[in-house]
């Protein structure tokens, strides 16, 4: 069964995009491994809260990726 774990900033995406992702992601492994795995297709969109995620032993949060406003 293909499987595809994705871990977004909490609150960053729309359900629409989040469906964007499934469908998209299971299409992808479709067009990889045949129509035959696109019924066991997994994709998992999971929401990380605000600063419960990092990089290289740095905790970030989605205002220090974002940078700073454009006002």
């Amino acid at each position: 069964m293909p499987y595809a774990n994705f871990k977004v900033p909490a609150g960053t995406l729309t359900e629409e995009q989040k469906e964007v992702i499934v469908h998209r992601t299971t299409d992808l492994y479709a067009e990889i491994y045949g129509d035959r795995v696109r019924p066991n297709t997994m994709v998992l969109v999971e929401e990380v809260a605000d600063g419960g995620w990092g990089i290289g032993g740095d905790v970030l949060t989605l205002a220090m990726i974002q940078g700073p406003s454009r006002t």
